[in-house]
């Protein structure tokens, strides 16, 4: 697909160079808007989107192009059978995934969410927007707002000033897991070109029982074995299901947006024979780099572009659970099948490629951001030690010795607006007060597993990633253009050190997104800039929603048992 754009009040007028091989650096006497704008063309101009570029520094600009894209969001419960086996699931608009959103950069995106679920609350987060000015959008209960009570609904509201692929899904408990989780795919432009984008890849672990039948397990005796893997919610168990299928033709190349949307795995992508480029890590853009197969962490993302080059025939589309920090029934067996031409659709008779299993990222030489911008020195240093411990029976995880907990019903940003507020420990709260500070937080892990961390709110600079060492200094660590994303794997006995700046007011959460790990409080949060957090706020909105949640919660009896988030 040869995608063209023309932004509000703007007319594309020429045609663009392929985008060179090395990263663009900004200079503060250039602007980042394009003097004369040009039509953005996935095959010959992949670099161009109207008076804005590939180049565009989109911390500091960003299209706004008074395009809103409105979706319609019903959550119910269903019975469903993704790979054959009939199980109850919570699900939007009666499919796993979700529908997928589709906005263009610089579209708003509003999304009307009704709770028709029996016997839950919810909130949707949006992973990876940056929320910028607009924290109460981030969905996350507990910190942003208050669950959603059944019954009632919510509408959220924000705009793409980012540009790639990401998902979203439900932040209650662990509600995504039972199916409340689908695609995001904004349109922008690329660092690679290509003919055809094929949209959304998802890939998803998948239980045979719901999460909630399956969590004191989870906390008693570790996570369980996963029964399958869903590549955009299909795949064959025992007699029943199918394969996702997708069409390529000979001498085309596809553009395919990979999101790991699992509870408890870490996935290796590739088709059998062919070489993936990849274009974009997270939300951005990178000097691309080819492999054969690709390390997709929990909640990470990568572009890749597959060049249909080989013999016409069937070829496997490979999702491998990495056995060495999960267990899956179905590990060699979740499998799309990739059909060139019009040859007819069989079971592929490919070998995949030779792979060592691990549960590591992608190197960080590998992630060259296009658009190079290197960290500050740190204002703000934070050293949280990684524990596990044990508490009434069941696993906790530990920050600096703190579980974390926080209330469904009092969320941390209706309690930052409300004077008298009095914050605990265990909300493993950090306070940023400077505006735009450099702010350095280092995870260190002395136990050997590996964990993927996200941060909301933020991409983050990767500044160190190391397996098996102690982190001592900042002599250990690279500040020249690292690699950003919003979601990093802290190694098994070692540390991880991120770095952002202080330039988005709001409460954002930073947590494992391992789900399980996530309830048994492996957590903390930022409260950023608080000053400025009323301005941004609808503090009315906040409290009705809360005080419809309460009302149902004592009315009800429930009783939170995990996290809060």
């Amino acid at each position: 697909m040869r995608f063209s754009t023309f932004l509000s009040g703007l007319t594309a007028i020429a045609s663009s160079t392929l985008v060179a091989a090395a990263p663009w650096t900004s200079s503060s006497s250039l602007s980042t808007r394009q003097a004369d704008s040009c039509e953005f063309d996935s095959a010959t101009a992949p670099n161009c989107w109207g008076n804005y570029s590939l180049s565009t520094n989109w911390y500091e600009d960003a299209p706004d192009t008074g395009v809103i894209r409105e979706y319609w969001f019903e959550l119910t419960n269903s019975t469903l059978a993704p790979d054959g086996f009939p199980r109850m699931v919570l699900s939007i608009n009666g499919s796993v995934p979700g529908p997928t959103i589709e906005a263009d950069w610089g579209d708003t995106v509003v999304v009307h969410l009704k709770n028709n679920l029996e016997n839950n609350g919810t909130s949707i987060h949006w992973h990876g927007i940056r929320q910028l000015g607009s924290v109460e959008q981030d969905g996350v209960a507990s910190i942003t707002q208050c669950p959603v009570a059944p019954g009632e609904s919510q509408t959220y509201r924000w705009r793409a000033t980012q540009y790639g692929s990401s998902w979203y899904h439900s932040h209650f408990s662990l509600q995504a897991w039972n199916g409340v989780f689908g695609g995001i795919l904004i349109r922008g432009p690329a660092s690679a070109p290509y003919d055809e984008d094929k949209g959304m890849i998802v890939l998803s672990d998948w239980l045979h029982e719901t999460t909630d039948a399956l969590y004191a397990k989870a906390s008693t005796s570790g996570p369980p074995p996963a029964a399958n893997g869903l590549i955009n919610g299909l795949n064959v168990y025992a007699d029943g299901g199918s394969r996702f299928k997708t069409n390529f033709t000979s001498g085309q190349s596809y553009r395919l947006r990979l999101v790991n949307t699992a509870i408890d795995t870490m996935f290796r992508f590739g088709i059998d024979n062919h070489t993936l480029t990849v274009i974009a890590a997270d939300f951005v853009p990178i000097v691309p780099f080819e492999t054969e197969m690709v390390n997709i962490g929990i909640g990470q993302r990568y572009d890749v572009i597959v060049e249909a080059n080989q013999e016409p025939g069937n070829y496997w589309m490979r999702s491998i659970p990495q056995i060495t920090c999960s267990s899956n029934e179905m590990t060699l067996n979740i499998r799309g099948i990739v059909t060139y031409d019009d040859i007819a659709v069989e079971d592929p008779t490919t070998s995949a490629y030779n792979y060592t299993d691990d549960c590591t990222d992608v190197s960080t030489d590998n992630l060259v951001p296009f658009v190079q911008l290197d960290a500050g020195n740190a204002d703000t240093e934070e050293v949280m030690d990684l524990g596990l411990s044990i508490v009434n029976s069941f696993f906790k995880w530990t920050l600096n010795n703190n579980s974390f907990l926080s209330d469904w019903g009092e969320p941390t940003l209706e309690k930052v607006l409300t004077n008298g507020s009095v914050f605990t420990a265990e909300e493993n709260i950090i306070t940023l007060t400077e505006e735009n500070a450099w702010t350095y937080l280092i995870i260190e892990s002395q136990l050997g597993l590996e964990h993927p961390f996200h941060l909301h709110g933020h991409d983050f600079y990767i500044l160190g990633q190391q397996p098996m060492t102690t982190y001592t200094n900042a002599s250990q660590l690279n500040l020249s253009n690292p690699p950003r994303r919003d979601v990093a794997m802290l190694p098994a006995s070692g540390f991880l050190a991120i770095a952002f700046q202080n330039d988005n007011p709001g409460v954002w959460l930073a947590h494992c997104h391992i789900g399980w790990h996530t309830s048994q409080g492996f957590a903390l949060q930022l409260v950023e800039r608080s000053s400025d957090i009323a301005a941004i706020t609808d503090l009315s909105s906040l409290q009705d929603t809360c005080a419809a949640w309460n009302t149902y919660q004592d009315n009800t009896g429930l009783v939170q048992e995990d996290s809060g988030v």
